[in-house]
């Protein structure tokens, strides 16, 4: 295992404080972060900050497409059998 700082190298840009955090990452993936930065002509923060940056956008996604459900079946707003079948056979195509 390797211990892997994070800093945030365009935040200074806008203005914004810089944080570094620290946590563990075992060897292979290390490696593949080091030859994708290489490969980028980036440094491995870089890398890592997108890394960060995807996996927030895609979990606020999911978080505000399940509030959006919750929201419509407290309101009782459910398919209808109909919809339930034509959403079924898009999904089969």
């Amino acid at each position: 295992m390797h211990y892997i700082a994070l800093s945030d190298t365009t935040s200074e840009a806008w203005g914004m404080a810089r944080e570094t955090v620290t946590f563990r990452i075992d060897q292979g993936k290390r490696a593949e972060l080091d030859r994708l930065a290489k490969a980028l002509d980036r440094d491995r923060s870089y890398v890592l900050n997108e890394a960060v940056d995807a996996y927030l956008d895609v979990h606020a996604w999911q978080a505000a497409h399940i509030e959006d459900g919750l929201r419509q079946a407290e309101a009782g707003e459910f398919a209808d059998d109909a919809e339930v079948a034509a959403a079924y056979e898009r999904l089969l195509r």
